[in-house]
């Protein structure tokens, strides 16, 4: 066999990629002859590779459906506490049942090691640590954690081995912890740690984090629920002390049922922790709060360990902030809006309105009150209010400058201005909240009025009404209006307007009886379509009298009423959360308060030519009437009837 040399042929890179590049025409002779030898020549029939410039970048568009991964998958639950792991809005929490606290620390030491997830988590409930006086705190000691321990006492409880419960809190999530219950005896030991993370969503106030252990036997029957009060009268004194807490208990509950006590508390683990048998459970004030998920067994514990990944939505990412127009009343305004009606000549929008003999009642009611609105938008303020969900009932527009001259001295870096800024934001929230718990209290000063009152137990309990919203179709108004007039549809009368006789004496309204009446309308009321607050006509009576007085007299004389005051706005309010047709919106009608002043003044006249022989036993249309008097009364009526022997009542209804 006859071996040739081998040929070493050197190239330099460059002189490579630029024959690469090129046509096979175009390359020396020799070069292609050894490259045909070596087999290194592309196909006849393939084209160049074509490189682009490396300075240029190549962007590539694809649309949402050619995305092979799906949306969320980098920014879920998981990647967002794995970015943020000391800052997520509810604290990270894994459960375990130890049995021996002592005998798996270094397999927990070991799961810190080699596990971030571990590693991570911002707080460890271990129950059933069987720790004693005899193990100091230094022994159960781990790299970033804080332990706080409730061992079972032999005095409290009645037994020497077992029980115990202890909390561990990760110090990068939170440095401000303190134990705030303790307790043991021989139905229930729980523990309950208050934490006050520098990271907080500020619908939270503090973060309470009990760990509970009943032993099996008082899991059952009576023992059960006398072990569950004991821990109910610790939760429901912290629930006073704080009211916007976040409560987490979590534990080895064996067969109790915690929702039995409180029922407003929610239970996340869904799979079973020993066995067949979901024992190790936990419970918080708020619905999906977390997402459980099984983990192995520490060591030879007999209960699966539980991790719970906080899936809590904060506030302020639920819902968006609500902005509304209002208008503001500076100080002074009413006396400049009475001085501006003092000094007008009212007489004038008559004359404009008069032709001949007669007056044009639409135009002279129409120009009345549009000037009086348009006076009041010229002494009134109109402010955008943002209203975010998260905001403290305390806030107050000097709290919100104070936090940004503490922000802008922090930003420019001058600490003596930061220095002062806090301070002088540190007493305006205490004003603040001192301030509010005072108009909280004064609602509880008068017994008599029951609308103060009830704002002020909304006002402690944190009573929100979450209205239904209305749908958001362009057709809907149209909609409700034909559905609303659909009687008035059919009505083919033609309206007669019958016009007093000659020698008949017509209602004459007088300026007393006028004034008086706008001094009694409710300023809460809604203004019509004319917008026209009932603040206005009640501050402004004695300058409004008597051109509302000459309104009212001509309305009456000519037997019609002004368009501008028989306008109504008519807004449809749902009367159940879900609607399915029309039928299930209640119209609300908003009438110009100056027409119900008018109506009112009518109604007294009418009243008084009603005989005396009303039925007493009449509660529609009467004065501080209502259906609760009606039942009140069928039900004193029905009662006494039956005290009586032999008797019966029938009620048809």
């Amino acid at each position: 066999m006859c071996i040739g040399t081998p040929v070493h042929m050197f190239y330099h890179r460059q002189t490579l990629l630029q024959w690469r590049n090129q046509p096979e025409n175009t390359l020396p002779d020799e070069v292609l002859q050894t490259l045909l030898e070596l087999s290194r020549l592309r196909d006849p029939g393939r084209q160049p590779a074509v490189f682009p410039d490396a300075g240029a970048q190549r962007k590539c568009h694809h649309k949402r459906c050619e995305c092979k991964r799906k949306r969320g998958k980098r920014a879920g639950i998981r990647a967002r506490l794995k970015a943020s792991p000391s800052q997520p809005a509810i604290p990270s929490l894994f459960l375990a049942n130890v049995c021996s606290l002592d005998n798996k620390l270094d397999y927990i030491r070991l799961q810190q090691t080699t596990q971030r997830e571990f590693r991570d988590c911002c707080a460890l409930v271990f129950v059933e640590s069987w720790l004693n006086d005899n193990i100091p705190d230094s022994a159960i000691q781990l790299a970033g954690l804080t332990a706080f321990r409730a061992d079972r006492s032999a005095a409290l409880s009645g037994k020497t081995h077992g029980g115990g419960v202890c909390v561990y809190i990760n110090t990068e999530w939170c440095n401000n912890a303190v134990t705030v219950a303790k307790h043991c005896s021989p139905l229930v030991e729980f523990l309950i740690v208050k934490c006050r993370p520098f990271y907080l969503v500020r619908e939270f106030s503090a973060v309470l984090i009990a760990a509970v252990y009943i032993p099996p036997s008082a899991s059952i029957g009576a023992n059960a629920k006398e072990a569950l009060c004991e821990l109910y009268r610790s939760i429901s004194d912290l629930q006073n002390k704080h009211p916007d807490g976040l409560f987490i208990i979590a534990g080895d509950f064996n067969h109790a049922n915690l929702k039995s006590v409180l029922p407003k508390f929610h239970q996340h683990v869904d799979f079973a922790t020993r066995g067949a048998s979901a024992l190790d459970l936990v419970y918080t004030n708020i619905p999906s709060a977390y997402r459980a998920e099984p983990r192995p067994h520490l060591a030879f514990s007999d209960h699966m360990c539980v991790w719970l990944t906080p899936t809590y939505t904060p506030l302020i990412r639920r819902s968006r902030p609500v902005q509304k127009q209002v208008k503001t009343w500076p100080a002074g305004s009413i006396s400049a809006l009475q001085d501006s009606f003092e000094c007008t000549a009212w007489d004038m929008f008559r004359e404009a309105a008069t032709e001949g003999d007669s007056v044009d009642l639409e135009e002279y009611a129409a120009s009345v009150t549009g000037y009086i609105s348009k006076c009041i938008d010229d002494v009134t303020v109109s402010k955008t209010i943002t209203t975010r969900p998260n905001q403290k009932p305390w806030m107050t527009t000097e709290v919100r400058a104070l936090l940004r001259t503490r922000d802008s001295a922090f930003r420019v870096g001058d600490k003596v201005a930061l220095r002062k800024a806090r301070a002088d934001l540190s007493r305006a929230i205490r004003e603040a909240k001192r301030t509010h718990a005072q108009r909280i209290h004064s609602h509880f000063k008068d017994t008599g009025d029951a609308r103060r009152m009830w704002q002020g137990i909304q006002a402690i309990t944190n009573y929100r009404t979450m209205p239904p919203s209305c749908e958001r179709d362009a057709s809907l108004p149209d909609a409700l209006n034909n559905f609303y007039a659909r009687f008035e549809a059919q009505n083919n009368t033609m309206v007669r307007k019958t016009m007093p006789k000659p020698d008949e004496q017509v209602l004459c309204l007088t300026a007393v009886d006028v004034r008086n009446t706008l001094r009694r309308v409710n300023p809460r009321k809604a203004a019509g379509p004319d917008n026209i607050p009932g603040r206005v006509l009640r501050e402004c009576a004695d300058q409004l009298t008597d051109v509302l007085t000459d309104i009212f007299n001509i309305s009456l004389c000519s037997a019609t009423v002004p368009m501008c005051l028989k306008s109504t706005t008519i807004a449809p309010v749902p009367k159940k959360s879900t609607v399915s047709c029309l039928n299930d919106y209640r119209p609300v009608a908003l009438t110009p308060i100056i027409m119900k002043c008018f109506e009112r003044l009518v109604m007294r006249n009418i009243k008084t030519r009603l005989p005396s022989s009303l039925d007493p036993l009449q509660f529609a249309y009467r004065p501080n009437r209502s259906t609760d008097d009606a039942i009140t009364t069928t039900l004193h009526l029905s009662l006494t009837h039956l005290e009586k022997k032999d008797t019966y009542v029938r009620m048809l209804l």
